[in-house]
């Protein structure tokens, strides 16, 4: 057999696992949500909230390829979790599709927490319709704001900025008087740049999907350009998490790379 016969089987065998790969992703992986269960360390984190549980759904991006079913899933998975605090982490549609604007806030309206359930805005959302169905829907929506909260006797801000928000004196100027223990909900992981440089102890997002399509040997090629693509990172003394999210974008494939909801269970550094 020659090379040439050897490369072009290569190439052949190559092209039809992917293509088995595409089918799976498309008919089963997008839809197989686990929930993932993290224990994060944090800086400065007051006694009182040692082991407080945060609920995070992300990207849930509902469109003709992410239905209501999709959504309800995650709602149910993370409310059977039973956190203590809910965070939702932006892109509820995708392209900012009106249609789906008041579909995505009802299906995520079931969820409810002790101390409630606070979102922000993503890329793919405007700054209108969005937060007003949301809020229609019992969410508190943090759009460059910050809301302090008193949690088992201790305090605890949230700072929620849009995806746009990236200035560092912007996020600054939100921090200004914030207490000692801040999350910083940020759509794009890419803020624990700045939220180290602010000694922010926790940053919680999402907008990566993790890679979405994680191809062996070469990864995530799509959100190499991410600190962290999924999962647990740390910048000085901030600890940033990041979800993979419940839906899809341009392609409706997941591949080595499945949907989740995260429980986050808060203990000191």
């Amino acid at each position: 057999m020659t090379r040439r016969a050897v490369l072009k089987g290569a190439l052949i065998a190559s092209a039809g696992s992917l293509a088995g790969a595409g089918a799976y992703g498309y008919a089963y992986e997008r839809h197989a949500l686990e929930i993932t269960r993290a224990t994060l360390p944090v800086a400065r984190l007051p006694p009182g909230l040692s082991g407080l549980r945060i609920g995070l759904i992300t990207d849930t991006h509902r469109s003709l390829f992410v239905s209501h079913d999709d959504v309800a899933r995650a709602v149910a998975g993370l409310m059977a979790e039973k956190p203590d605090l809910i965070v939702l982490g932006g892109d509820y549609v995708t392209w900012g599709d009106r249609a789906y604007v008041q579909p995505s806030a009802e299906a995520l309206a079931p969820l409810a927490a002790p101390y409630g359930v606070f979102g922000i805005l993503g890329n793919h959302d405007d700054d209108h319709d969005m937060p007003a169905a949301l809020a229609r829907n019992g969410v508190q929506v943090l759009k460059d704001s910050r809301t302090r909260l008193t949690v088992r006797n201790e305090t605890m801000d949230l700072v929620g900025i849009r995806f746009w928000t990236k200035r560092q004196t912007d996020i600054a100027t939100l921090m200004r008087g914030a207490a000692p223990m801040t999350i910083l909900l940020a759509h794009d992981p890419r803020r624990l740049t700045e939220a180290a440089a602010l000694n922010v102890p926790l940053v919680l997002s999402g907008h990566t999907h993790g890679g979405q399509i994680v191809l062996p040997l070469f990864g995530a090629v799509a959100a190499q350009k991410f600190p962290t693509i999924a999962g647990i990172g740390r910048r000085d003394r901030s600890t940033l998490f990041v979800s993979r999210g419940v839906g899809t974008i341009y392609v409706p494939v997941r591949i080595n790379c499945p949907p989740e909801v995260a429980v986050l269970t808060l203990q000191p550094a």
